[in-house]
């Protein structure tokens, strides 16, 4: 039996990294993450940590009242 895991959708996420910085590589770069865990992050594959979040959102001009849209926003499956 597998485990229910949470997955976040990090589109808008996703959609600020290519408005602020193109790509996900120029982010990482920027940051104390390497580009694998930068990518395993955002596809729900390693957690982020609280001072990872903090990290990106100053880069992304994130504001603290935002954070919870860009990065705890449920992914909701979609039934067919």
């Amino acid at each position: 039996m597998e485990e229910n895991k949470l997955e976040f959708d990090y589109s808008k996420l996703l959609g600020r990294i290519k408005e602020k910085f193109g790509t996900q590589d120029n982010l990482a770069a920027k940051t104390t993450m390497s580009v694998t865990s930068l990518n395993y992050k955002l596809n729900n594959k390693l957690e982020w940590k609280q001072k990872e979040i903090l990290e990106v959102a100053l880069l992304l001009d994130i504001a603290l009242e935002e954070i919870k849209d860009y990065f705890f926003t449920l992914k909701v499956e979609k039934t067919q």
